[in-house]
């Protein structure tokens, strides 16, 4: 058996994860870190959230503003450095052999949809 065949969940669990589309407003730098960038996420709803990624070895904050991203909007709010992270971005590893760095590829939309748009 894989290891992936040992990490099964059941659909009743799988539903309760809300992936959603937000375009990202602002990203800064956080002070004191030196992995994580705040981002200000537009998701359709009467205020803007606040995510918290640790993609700054990778990428300048300014490559997230204007994007469509992918976020987990129900995950628990957290506490990190001082902030509240209220959702997480969807990326993926590269697994190139060639990347030593394995960096990230961020997941977006192939098209522009309306921001809070459900992922099904």
């Amino acid at each position: 058996m894989s290891q992936d065949e040992n990490n099964f969940i059941n659909i009743t669990d799988f539903v309760k994860v809300q992936l959603r589309v937000g375009t990202v407003l602002d990203a800064t730098g956080v002070e004191g870190s030196e992995k994580l960038i705040k981002l200000t996420i537009d998701l359709g709803e009467e205020k803007t959230r606040t995510v918290l990624t640790g993609m700054r070895k990778w990428y300048e904050p300014d490559f997230f503003v204007g994007k469509q991203v992918i976020i987990v909007a129900n995950l628990e709010p957290r506490p990190m450095m001082g902030l509240v992270s209220e959702g997480m971005i969807v990326a993926c590893d590269s697994l190139d052999p060639t990347d030593p760095a394995n960096k990230p590829t961020l997941l977006q939309p192939a098209t522009k949809v309306p921001n809070g748009s459900k992922i099904r």
